[in-house]
């Protein structure tokens, strides 16, 4: 039986309408006119023939009544039909229509009197006409109602001495009949306005939300963008920043190769042994002179961020060389990194640039030379890794800090910095799930600490 119903309500819903509100109806408007069907094929033959109406009623009119009942239920086939095929408006109103035209012809036939019992089917298409078709059908069938009504009214005046009716009781019924619909269609009326301008601020609402959404996703997209476009620029600041300590390296190499060159024809007197000796320190400078060179490029390129596991710990031994050569020479340069595996994921290209950032405001604070030491180990018992870079430089104040993460706030002098480092370390960061923190005070340097959270082995 379960199974039955289910499979009937999915066939009421299967109709091909456009509109989500009328699709909505569809099933209750077919359930409603298979049922007013379904009451008169077997309500008619009934009232007929048990009651013996046909012995009291004239000939006329029992023709006319069932010939009308014959109208409505083909009326009600091909409204059916209709609503299969996707036309509901057009069925809903067709219904209607030829209900109002029965019902006109039954009432000019029986008279209001004999039909003042019989409200169900105007009040069903009042209802109809206003929750389905709008307003504008809404009152129409209400003025139809009212004119259905009068013919009544006029059938029982003309006839009153026949039919036993005084004409101002039937004029009595006839306004408190019409009385009825008006309150009924002005109630329904204002019902449905009030529903449907619900509607239009919900749909509105939801066309704001959609477009807000698509803004926000290409917000999202252009912001991704110009963060890329920045962490690339900061990149180039700070291999240009490194640069001299880059050229200092390529010379040194570039002296080895030289020195060797030099010495070609003493070599050439040692014999073979000498030659190839010199050759190999050559070939190990230039090693040396392409791992360099090698390192500034991939460092420099510009990528689309690609989270990775890797050892903190091994990368920042790997980037000492680079760390040092931003500093002079009367900087002390130290790290401290624990043995054990720092194990973290995020893109290594960033966090080499969160170094490299760091290190290069530590040197600005430090222009007469100074300390820096970089140390990394697990945070006691908070399952995060700890990179701690301290300086010894001028420090800061507590004003100075509040802001220091800040987009475009600098406290160096106009041309000599953006302001955009530390505030695109803390982007990165917040990324990758970590954080950062600054600890300083005037004349006692500055300590940033570094959380990210740790990768278990």
């Amino acid at each position: 039986m379960r199974l039955s119903l289910r499979s009937v309500a999915e066939w009421l819903q299967r109709v091909p309408i456009d509109d989500a509100l009328d699709r909505r109806n569809a099933p209750v408007v077919q359930l409603l006119l298979i049922c007013i069907g379904g009451e008169l094929l077997v309500n008619t033959p009934w009232v007929y023939l048990n009651q013996g109406l046909y012995k009291q009623i004239p000939l006329f009119a029992i023709v006319v009544d069932l010939s009308t009942d014959v109208f409505v239920l083909a009326c009600i086939a091909f409204s059916l039909y209709w609503i299969r095929h996707g036309r509901f408006r057009l069925a809903v109103s067709a219904y209607i229509w030829v209900s109002l035209i029965s019902l006109a012809l039954t009432y000019a036939a029986f008279g209001i009197t004999r039909l003042s019992y019989d409200d169900l089917y105007p009040l069903l298409m009042i209802g109809l006409a206003g929750l389905v078709l709008g307003r504008r059908m809404l009152w129409a069938v209400f003025l139809a109602l009212v004119m259905v009504n009068a013919c009544g009214a006029l059938t029982d005046i003309l006839y009153a001495a026949t039919r036993q009716a005084r004409t101002s009781d039937t004029l009595l019924l006839l306004t408190n009949k019409s009385l009825g619909y008006l309150v009924t269609t002005v109630l329904l009326d204002r019902t449905v306005a009030a529903l449907r301008e619900t509607l239009a601020e919900s749909k509105e609402h939801a066309r704001q939300l959609v477009q807000a959404n698509v803004l926000l996703e290409h917000e999202m997209v252009e912001r991704e963008r110009v963060q890329d476009q920045l962490i690339h620029a900061q990149k180039m600041e700070a291999v240009g920043r490194i640069a001299s300590g880059i050229a200092h390296d390529f010379n040194n190499v570039l002296n080895v190769v030289l020195g060797y060159a030099m010495r070609r024809e003493r070599l050439a007197d040692q014999g073979a042994p000498a030659l190839l000796g010199a050759l190999e320190g050559v070939e190990l400078a230039s090693r040396r002179a392409l791992a360099i060179s090698r390192k500034l490029l991939n460092f420099s390129r510009q990528d689309v961020a690609h989270p990775e596991v890797f050892d903190a710990g091994q990368v920042l031994r790997e980037m000492q060389p680079m760390l040092r050569q931003l500093f002079d020479s009367n900087t002390r340069f130290q790290m401290d990194i624990d043995q054990i595996r720092l194990p973290v994921c995020l893109d290594r290209g960033q966090f080499e640039l969160m170094m490299l950032n760091i290190a290069a405001n530590a040197r600005d604070a430090m222009p007469e030379g100074g300390h820096f030491k970089v140390s990394a180990q697990p945070a006691f018992g908070a399952g995060e890794l700890e990179v701690t870079l301290a300086d010894s430089g001028d420090g800061m104040p507590e004003s100075v800090q509040k802001h220091v993460f800040e987009p475009f706030y600098t406290t160096k002098p106009s041309g000599q910095g953006t302001g955009l480092g530390l505030a695109v370390v803390q982007d990165m960061l917040k990324t990758a799930g970590g954080s950062i923190s600054v600890m300083s005070s005037p004349g006692q340097g500055t300590t940033f600490q570094i959380r990210l959270p740790l990768l278990s082995a």
